[in-house]
């Protein structure tokens, strides 16, 4: 399918691994021009590199953290009229609320709903005036289905969910839409737990370590970045002008519901 995108400039913050990388890719398939973030400059420069082999698409490289205004400031002078948003920020590591102090759960609201906020503020009303705009939001399944030790992370991103809800509503009428795409168990680093970054898993721990992670997982499988780019891409398309305000699980079918 023609994602009618080709061209359009596109912002994919956290983008250097993981579901935002997996969200770069597909949009880069897509034809978009990219702005790439992450705080790892030497790995976000290994995926910019990647991307422009793989697809010939410009790819502009902002290195340093999304939560931090300055790297913002750089982020927009690099992209000042985006056509598409793609928010998304690491979650604070699994902790026990009664560790948490002011510090923490501010930093923790700071990365996952005030800096996606910051960034949409920034940039709707231009999406607006030129008749195009998609922002999507990679929260979590925990807004659904809340996971003790990571209250922080849920509440923050319900947060951000409830806030942007009324928001979305106001400029669907220019043609542009605000979705939240919530993944399940995808198989990123964050699922390995803590390791050495680079380093690579025995393939018979990393079998038994997904067959334990999809034990309840409907679909009998973990997700795949890929895939989740891929939806992520067809929410920014022209084809989804009609859907906004939506939280998409992306989770095999883990989470239950029947509405």
């Amino acid at each position: 399918m023609d994602l009618g995108i080709s061209g359009k400039k596109a912002i994919v913050c956290a983008s250097s691994r993981g579901l935002g990388k997996g969200c770069a890719i597909a949009l880069a398939e897509a034809g978009c021009e990219l702005f790439l973030n992450g705080r790892d400059a030497a790995a976000l420069s290994r995926t910019a590199d990647e991307i422009r082999q793989r697809f010939g698409v410009k790819v502009t490289e902002i290195a340093g953290d999304v939560s931090n205004p300055e790297v913002q400031k750089a982020l927009l002078a690099a992209c000042p009229s985006p056509d598409i948003l793609v928010n998304n920020n690491g979650g604070p590591p699994y902790r026990d609320f009664r560790e948490l102090d002011r510090a923490k759960i501010l930093e923790g609201v700071t990365n996952n709903m005030v800096t996606p906020i910051e960034l949409i503020k920034a940039v709707l009303d231009g999406m607006a005036e030129r008749g195009f705009g998609r922002v999507v939001n990679i929260t979590s399944l925990s807004v659904y289905t809340p996971i003790a030790g990571l209250d922080l992370s849920s509440g923050a991103r319900a947060g951000l969910t409830a806030f942007l809800a009324g928001v979305a509503r106001t400029v669907a009428n220019r043609n542009v839409t605000i979705n939240n795409m919530l993944p399940g168990k995808l198989d990123t680093d964050r699922l390995r737990g803590p390791h050495e970054p680079g380093s690579v898993e025995d393939p018979e721990q990393g079998a038994a370590r997904r067959a334990r992670l999809s034990a309840e997982i409907p679909a009998g499988r973990l997700g795949t970045p890929e895939e989740f780019g891929q939806i992520c891409a067809f929410l920014c398309s022209v084809h989804a002008g009609y859907l906004t305000g939506q939280n998409i699980p992306v989770d095999g079918g883990l989470y239950v519901s029947s509405f």
